[in-house]
């Protein structure tokens, strides 16, 4: 892949899990994608909507804290930040994603959109609502920049209509083992699917993420990778870990990585989030042995 040069832009979702005991977790997969991107030095525009309160308020903060661009990340003075209830049944987590938050009503991003966009992220989540489906399609007809669709279906606000949709302006699509089930369905086998839909929407590549077994990358010339995680990974905390692999993704497309590399290293990343507790580590010292070991120094 060739490098790029400018900087990426991220649209989606932030927002709290909050828990029975109380406790809450920032997160919304877009957030924790520029979280990585920012810090391994490519300075990402996060564009996003908040409410104005506490839960706002933090987040501004953090970002400001993180050294992020906060340029794009608007106050809603009606609508409250977003935010996931967490129940447990019977020990499994049941969740409940608040409808009509700040983030269903993104802005147009206006002169804030950086004339140097090399690439956008996005996901489904925020694409749920009428406004900021209306407000993305706007600038994108402003900014040409390729995108990567990071797949992430939550029920119930999606539609296949609406994911085909997202999937057929992209041009690198990740997705997870269930999502693909929805959007390429078939008796053939994961890789066999994932094929046909790079053809049929004429996208350069697709990452599947099978959870413990690992994931498989595939180009459109039909050349398929695969890694697996590390077995003697201390597992903590699994939130977060497909944002973590997405981001590397993301940077090897900026870096110009192979596909094979960009892989073998978002699973780096990704085992490494998943040994300690939260989506978004916040000691910067985290990132040095990867920055090192990638030579990003």
């Amino acid at each position: 892949m060739t490098k790029m040069s400018g900087r990426p832009l991220v649209f989606g979702e932030v927002l709290y899990d909050r828990f029975p005991d109380g406790s809450s977790v920032l997160g919304g997969a877009p957030f924790n994608v520029a979280w990585h991107l920012q810090a391994l030095g490519k300075r990402p525009l996060f564009v996003s909507r908040v409410g104005h309160d506490e839960a706002g308020r933090s987040i501004l903060a953090r970002m400001e804290g993180w050294g992020m661009d906060t340029d794009g990340l608007q106050t809603d003075v009606a609508r409250p930040t977003g935010s996931v209830d967490v129940r447990f049944v019977n020990g499994d987590p049941r969740f409940d994603i608040v409808a009509n938050a700040a983030y269903d009503y993104i802005d147009d991003v206006g002169d804030k959109l950086p004339e140097n966009t090399c690439l956008i992220y996005h996901g489904t989540l925020a694409m749920r609502s009428e406004t900021t489906r209306n407000n993305f399609s706007q600038l994108l007809d402003r900014c040409k920049a390729p995108i990567f669709l990071d797949v992430n279906l939550r029920a119930p606000w999606w539609t296949i209509a609406e994911a085909e949709r997202m999937i057929g302006q992209a041009t690198w699509v990740k997705l997870n083992d269930e999502e693909l089930d929805h959007v390429a369905k078939g008796p053939e086998d994961q890789k066999t699917r994932v094929h046909k839909l790079i053809v049929k929407h004429d996208l350069e590549f697709v990452v599947l993420t099978r959870g413990a077994k690992g994931a498989v990358a595939v180009s459109k010339s039909g050349q398929t990778f695969e890694v697996l995680p590390d077995a003697k990974a201390d597992v903590v905390d699994t939130v977060g870990a497909g944002d973590a692999f997405a981001s590397i993704i993301v940077l090897g497309l900026m870096e110009g990585w192979s596909l094979s590399i960009a892989l073998q290293r978002a699973q780096d990343l990704a085992g490494r989030v998943v040994g300690q507790r939260g989506a978004t580590p916040s000691d910067a010292g985290f990132y040095n042995p990867i920055r090192n070991t990638w030579d990003m120094t």
